[in-house]
């Protein structure tokens, strides 16, 4: 098969399933499945099962092995550049080259690997939200805050693997609960939808304002308050606001520090789509007011195949 011709796979390892993708090398999109992610003894059987169900499915689709260039993968936690995996807590991983021992199960093909949000952000540059540009940060509002780094069409995850986790830059003062990675006042613990609903909680309980989320007292989602913020519920909208006031600032000192081309806001909480984008665009401005010229801020594309899109990119170097 003419080397054009080849395929590639891309593969998003996360906690419930993992989403493998069979692509052309431009970035079509030809086959998508899950297999479910097996986390006992230390997810030993992870790798096993992708190997098993990836030559599965070209087997059916009358692919063979060879004519595949490669397979990238992504995976929940920091990734070395030679693919070493020290922990992956989501997973169970310790001490663990998952690329090698990808290859080594599908007949020696090439493996690469990298963080699955650092991936994530390649694929929405590849052919999603970022499509067109070279120079793209991304960050996702999902449960926590991810974020990636593209800079001239490559990832940056920096030394340590720290590069993109824009979701524990300290940035508010006046939080007193611990975030996850031990930190307090992370991005996270505001602008992640479990932030979203906890801001709502803390202003219920602490002032009168009517508000129509009190209908749904603790068991408030972010959805809700977004939701309630469209509709002019002043008590939401404060919620919203100060989200807003705080993403803009970290991507204001984000622009400051590798000045993108385009800021791609992904995740389940950007499904409020423009209206979340305009109030955190405006406190972006204010907390950059040195140019007018400066990275460009929008919504991704791609959803929950971003992943697998990034994984088949990494093959393509």
């Amino acid at each position: 098969m003419h080397e054009s011709e080849k395929k590639c796979i891309g593969i998003d390892v996360g906690g419930t399933s993992v989403k493998i993708g069979l692509f052309e090398t431009d970035g079509t999109l030809l086959f998508k499945w899950e297999v479910p992610t097996r986390k006992e003894e230390g997810g030993r059987y992870i790798l096993e099962d992708v190997a098993a169900s990836i030559r599965e499915v070209l087997t059916e689709k009358e692919i063979h092995l060879s004519d595949i260039l490669g397979a990238g993968m992504g995976i929940p936690g920091p990734v070395l550049p030679d693919g070493y995996v020290e922990v992956c807590v989501n997973l169970g991983w310790r001490d663990v080259n998952p690329q090698k021992e990808l290859s080594a199960m599908l007949d020696n093909i090439p493996v690469k690997s990298g963080n699955d949000a650092n991936v994530a952000a390649l694929g929405e540059m590849w052919r999603g939200g970022g499509m067109g540009f070279t120079d793209i940060v991304m960050v996702t509002l999902g449960t926590g805050v991810g974020g990636g780094i593209i800079i001239d069409e490559k990832i940056i995850a920096g030394k340590h693997g720290l590069g993109g986790e824009i979701g524990h830059i300290h940035i508010r003062d006046e939080e007193w609960e611990h975030c996850n990675c031990g930190g307090v006042g992370c991005v996270e613990q505001i602008a992640s939808a479990t932030g979203i609903a906890r801001e709502a909680r803390r202003r219920m309980a602490g002032e009168e304002t009517p508000s129509v989320l009190r209908q749904y007292g603790d068991d408030v989602t972010a959805k809700d308050v977004l939701d309630a913020a469209k509709a002019g519920d002043e008590l939401a909208l404060s919620v919203v606001e100060t989200v807003g006031r705080y993403l803009g600032m970290a991507l204001a000192g984000i622009a400051m520090t590798v000045d993108p081309e385009m800021f791609v806001i992904g995740g389940g909480v950007s499904k409020a789509g423009q209206f979340l984008i305009d109030i955190i665009d405006k406190y972006y401005q204010h907390y950059s007011p040195i140019s007018q010229n400066k990275g460009i801020i929008g919504l991704a594309k791609l959803g929950n195949d971003a992943g697998i899109y990034g994984a088949a990119r990494l093959v393509l170097g």
